[in-house]
Order: C-alpha cells, then structure tokens, then sequence
C-alpha cells in the first residue's frame, strides 16, 4: 500500500474487522467495511469534480458520519481535510476558506445558508450538501452528497502519502486577531493517536460515547481517530443532550467519554443522572480547564475518575495525560508528559527551569505540528531552537516531573471548551463608532468555566450601551466570542508604557 497516512487506516482494518460496527448515528450502525466503501465512493466522487492530492476539501456540519467520511476521503486521495467550526460567523467561515484555499466544500443542509455566504469570493469550486430528507432541494450550485456518492466508483485509490504529508488545517484564533491555520500532519495524527491509545488505555472493545465536536481537535485527537485506529465503536452524536447522552451511555454501554468540564456537570446535574445505569463507563477524558470538586466528587460517588491533560491544536492535541489514580494527590495538576512527547519549563532568556520554578511550557514530539498554513513569520516565533513549541502558557513541573498550569501568558478566555483570544474580539469592537479603548477579559462563570467580559471607555460626545456592543459583534464573531457582558469605565489601568494590566481587570470583575 503506497498510501501510509490517515487515509489507510479504513483498508488496512477493513479485512479485520469488515463487519464489526464503526459507528453508531441516531441508532443507525455503520460497519467498519461498511464506512471504508463510502470512503472509497467519495473520495472517487471529489476526484470526479477535480479534488486532486494536495487540495484543500472543507467541511461545514455537526458530529456526522459524512464529517469522518470526507476526512478519510481526503486522506485516500492526499488532499487536506479543513474542518469549520460551526460556531463561527460567514467572514470567519469566508476567511479560512480563503486562506486555506479550499476547492471543494462539503456541508450540513441545515448550515447550508451560513455556507452560501460564507463561500462567496472564494475558491470552492465544487459543493456538496448533506441532505436531511430525500425530498429536500438542494441549494444553487451545489450538488447531492448521497446522489455523489451513489453515483460514484467504489474502486479503492491509492496515492503515495507519508507520515510527513500535510492531513489537517485547523483554524485557531490568533492572539493578534488573525486566525492562523496548525497543519497537522498525518504523523502528527498518528503519533497523538498512539499516546493516547497507551495513556488512556484504549482498546478494541471500547464504546466511546462522542458528544463534543469533531471539528475540535479535542474530541477528534483524543476519542475519534484513536477508537478507530483500534478498531472500537464510536456513539456519534450531533449535539449534546445530557438526557439522551445519559440514556445512550446506558443502552450501548458506553465505556468512554472525552469532554470539558461543563459537559460533565450537566451529566451529573441532570436529573435523570441517579437513575441511570453508567456502570459500563471505565474512561473519562477532561481537557479544557481543571474539573470542579463537586464534579468530581459527584463522579467518584459513582467509582468514577477522570483522566485530565493539557495541550492545545498545535499538539494534535494532547501534551501530558494524568493518570486517574493520581488526579486527588495531584490536584490541579494536568499530568505527566505523553509517552511520546516531551515537555519542558524554560526562563525568559531559554535556560531550564528547575522544580516548582514558573517559566513557559514548551512542547516537542513527533505529535507537534512543523508549520501554520501560509504564515512563516508565525511558525519562525512559535518555535524555540526550531523545535520545541512555546505553547505561550505559563506553569512549573513538581519533583516528580508533574505539570501545572499558573497563568496563560496569551491571555485566551477557556469558555466552555472554546478557546477565546481577547484580541480577535477586540479589533471588531473598537470599529464601533465612539469606543476609545477596550480589553476583554475571562471572568469565572459556574456553567461554562469562564465568559468574556467587555471592559471598555467611550470618547467625548458619544453614548454606548451593552446592546450596541453585542448587536456590533452579532454575525461577525461567533456566538461564544460575544462579550457576556459589557462596563463602560472612565479609563483602564495602564502599565507605565501604555499597556493595559489586564490582570487588574480581572482582579477587578471577578465575582461580575
């Protein structure tokens, strides 16, 4: 087989486990040989139209069998998967289409408004839309996803890829406004896959339970791809529902969950949570931010423990792991380095930290990306002696090699899962006719960790309320990115060269 990468993976199990079940969607099984066929059918499909090796095909949908379908289609043919945040807004979807210089879009009919007009002026020449009904007209100049597929050879491809081939662009907000596209490589993929198959202990039987997103590096680093590469069974859900995830843990005995914080507190606040049978659940994987104790006492009451980590898109994504039998003497801590990974803590002028010692983490292995899809200044500055990634994240390791995190020195809002960076938000409020200055800020929130909070001064001669703030913001950012809420003050407390001390704000709202 020429093809080593991603893009095998569905060949190389299908003579293995050809009928056993792949996944399960709104109670449908799909089996593994049954996935590889619609692979093949697809990626045949897009070759049709022109997808050739190299070229970017984009994806616009929730958690759906078509979103593996078109990653592995991709891979087959050498292409590179782009999967969007559903979240975002049509100039965000616009710019990484742009940027990214997808030819070909595959999406959900109910997003197909946001990628009408997110796709304008942009290099897609070829759209599928994945239809609800049968009966459903699909949009102009786009085509049927089924009738493509239906239509399409099942001949199985196979192209020269390597380990070091490009896989995935991810698009991360940028701390400068400008989001920036991690290429994930096919080794990257790998590589992550088998830290976490020899960290979290995954295995064939496993049935992982996938209620956060695909397009999130999370769920698909660190459920999605290692359950298939082993040859388990993945719960694929569109949206998460804690009462249907309750009862779906229960009728397929889910063994394993990969979520945030938050997603594991409405599990446990929900009312149905006393009544269900979860004695099948072995694994719970938490990334994100630290699980409240209550969360995790709520979780032990029921002989349960999560696996924490630390990491972020540019390690595809995980960094360390935490082991659950350490989670209460290691409070806090977000564990030890991945097997194949190596992490290091570093002083200002790039000597080594010693124990307990604050520098900023640094990340090397064959999981962390090369590059940022057409950016080399950002990749240059991302890098320290052309290896380590600086994760930009402040902490210290113990005397046993344990990492915790102490501040993050990009100041990115956590919101549910979400990564927020201020700046993004701030360039399009400071548009708003009358604003002087503006920071925005995390500030603590039960439900969803942290929200953004708009701290900004108005010029002479100008009123500006809270509404006028969001309805600014309304359809340029993505929903979470939105300001919770909004204070006007007088001026903003400034360091002695003009810079605002975000970390008095914060010190300021944080019980607002």
């Amino acid at each position: 087989m020429y093809n080593q990468g991603v893009g095998s993976w569905l060949h190389r199990r299908r003579p293995k486990s050809a009928t056993k079940t792949a996944l399960i969607y709104r109670d449908s099984p799909t089996s593994y040989g049954e996935l590889a066929d619609r692979a093949d059918r697809l990626a045949n499909a897009l070759r049709d139209r022109g997808v050739q090796q190299g070229d970017r095909v984009a994806y616009l949908g929730e958690n759906d069998p078509s979103f593996l379908e078109t990653l592995f289609a991709a891979g087959i043919l050498g292409a590179i998967f782009v999967p969007l945040n559903t979240r975002l807004a049509p100039p965000e979807i616009q710019f990484a289409l742009q940027d990214s210089g997808a030819v070909a879009l595959v999406n959900a009919e109910a997003l197909d408004k946001l990628a009408v007009s997110g796709s304008q002026d942009t290099g897609v020449r070829c759209r599928l839309v994945v239809r609800e009904a049968a009966s459903n007209e699909v949009s102009a100049g786009s085509q049927d996803y089924a009738d493509a597929l239906a239509a399409a050879s099942a001949e199985r491809i196979d192209v020269k890829v390597s380990l070091d081939d490009s896989a995935i662009i991810l698009y991360t907000s940028g701390t400068t406004g400008r989001p920036k596209g991690a290429v994930l490589s096919h080794g990257n993929i790998t590589w992550n896959s088998y830290n976490v198959l020899v960290d979290y202990d995954v295995l064939s039987t496993d049935v992982a339970l996938v209620i956060s997103p695909m397009f999130h590096v999370a769920s698909l680093g660190m459920a999605v791809l290692p359950v298939l590469l082993k040859g388990g069974t993945l719960l694929l859900e569109p949206g998460f529902v804690p009462g249907r995830a309750l009862s779906l843990i229960e009728k397929y005995r889910a063994t394993m969950i990969s979520g945030v914080p938050t997603t594991y507190q409405m599990l446990a606040e929900h009312e149905t949570w006393e009544s269900t049978d979860i004695s099948s659940l072995q694994k719970l994987t938490c990334g994100g931010s630290a699980v409240p104790v209550r969360v995790m006492e709520a979780y032990e009451s029921r002989g349960l423990s999560f696996s924490g980590g630390y990491g972020m898109t540019e390690t595809a994504p995980g960094a360390t792991s935490m082991q659950p039998s350490r989670s209460r003497d290691k409070m806090g801590s977000v564990g030890l380095p991945h097997f194949f990974t190596d992490v290091r803590i570093m002083d200002p002028l790039g000597g080594r930290q010693g124990p307990r010692d604050v520098g900023e983490i640094q990340v090397t292995g064959p999981n962390v990306i090369r590059e940022y899809w057409n950016r080399p200044d950002a990749t240059e500055v991302s890098f320290a002696d052309g290896e380590w990634f600086r994760s930009g994240d402040m902490g210290f390791a113990d005397e046993e090699g344990f990492v915790y995190i102490s501040d993050r020195l990009k100041d990115m809002i956590i919101s549910g899962g979400e990564n927020i960076y201020p700046a993004e938000v701030e360039q399009i409020i400071v548009e708003l006719d009358g604003v002087g200055s503006v920071a925005v800020i995390g500030v603590p929130d039960e439900k969803w960790g942290e929200v953004p909070k708009a701290v900004i001064t108005v010029r002479g001669g100008y009123t500006i309320t809270e509404e006028d703030v969001r309805s600014h913001l309304d359809g340029r950012l993505a929903r979470y990115k939105i300001p919770r809420s909004v204070v006007i003050v007088d001026d903003l407390p400034r360091t002695a060269s003009g810079k605002i001390r975000k970390a008095d704000l914060r010190q300021r709202y944080a019980g607002s």
